[in-house]
């Protein structure tokens, strides 16, 4: 599942190309093939007018379990997949027991945040301050401030730029086609 902390990279992309093959496949098909096909693809639910409403909103687009897979797949391609990394690992975060919030803040401060981290996204030195006295003493709110400087980041740049991508487009093109 694209989902998933620690989901591969190419998981996602094989996935991306799923649906894409998956959302031509099922719009080439009856109405009646269509509902027998999505019960076998319960988990997914595909309909003929998800891809659309990704455009609504970069909300819609997170929420939606395929939106977000072909996103992530996409940033994959643009080699910046680590925005959307982080910003789902301070989801994550957010239901983290509090017994447990020390380890992983660190841990995500570590893979994330810090200078010259492994995933290091792109923050200000003032948010990477105020993050790294937070982690000190990690509440559920510790990386609000990063994830909302990531989150605009990815709703200004990145998002625009999946809106006019190839898979997009297509995905969009055979809806409309079906």
């Amino acid at each position: 599942m694209c989902r998933g902390l620690d989901s591969l990279p190419s998981t996602c992309l094989e996935r991306a190309k799923e649906l894409k093959a998956l959302f031509g496949s099922l719009l080439q098909k009856s109405d009646h093939s269509l509902n027998s096909q999505a019960k076998k693809n319960e988990k997914h639910k595909l309909n003929r007018e998800e891809p659309f409403t990704w455009k609504e909103s970069f909300d819609k687009l997170l929420s939606s379990q395929n939106g977000l897979c072909l996103f992530r797949a996409f940033l994959v391609s643009e080699f910046s997949e680590e925005n959307i990394a982080f910003y789902l690992a301070c989801e994550d975060y957010k239901e983290t027991k509090p017994s447990k919030q020390a380890a992983k803040a660190r841990n995500i401060y570590e893979e994330f945040v810090r200078s010259d981290a492994p995933r290091e996204v792109n923050l200000d030195h003032a948010t990477k301050a105020i993050t790294k006295e937070n982690v000190e003493e990690p509440t559920e709110s510790c990386f609000d401030l990063a994830q909302s400087k990531i989150y605009s980041l990815m709703e200004k740049d990145c998002y625009p730029r999946f809106l006019k991508s190839p898979t997009y487009l297509e995905v969009t093109r055979k809806v409309k086609s079906g």
